[in-house]
């Protein structure tokens, strides 16, 4: 099992930046792809950011150029710095990771956080 813990969030004003992260832990054997989500009321959980298994940065659209995903590999950690928030960027935002499986190729496990609550006033 694999334990996802974010922090960060909160309450900013239009215009403001913040930053969230992500540690994972527990039994990890080999990460295949670590992310952010996020799901405001009344919608479909989306994603905003991640890494690939490959490495590659995979961002939403909508926050193209105004957030940035980072990580340290050594702490299993994933950062997500969000600049220049809108209100629209009001949301739940969860931390996902997969860990592959040590003894059968192609099977990775996913996991979520318990979701970290970021609002943007105007």
């Amino acid at each position: 099992q694999v334990q996802l813990v974010e922090s960060g969030g909160g309450l900013v004003q239009a215009g403001g930046s913040l930053g969230l992260s992500c540690a994972a832990s527990g039994s990890i054997f080999s990460l295949n792809h670590m992310g952010w989500y996020r799901q405001a009321p009344e919608k479909q959980r989306e994603l905003v950011a991640r890494f690939t298994s490959g490495g590659i940065t995979n961002y939403a659209d909508s926050v193209k150029g105004r957030f940035t995903i980072s990580r340290d590999n050594a702490k299993n950690t994933v950062y997500l710095q969000m600049n220049s928030l809108k209100p629209e960027d009001t949301a739940v935002y969860y931390c996902n990771a997969g860990d592959r499986d040590p003894y059968i190729i192609g099977v990775i496990y996913d996991y979520w956080g318990q979701g970290t609550q970021v609002t943007v006033s105007s």
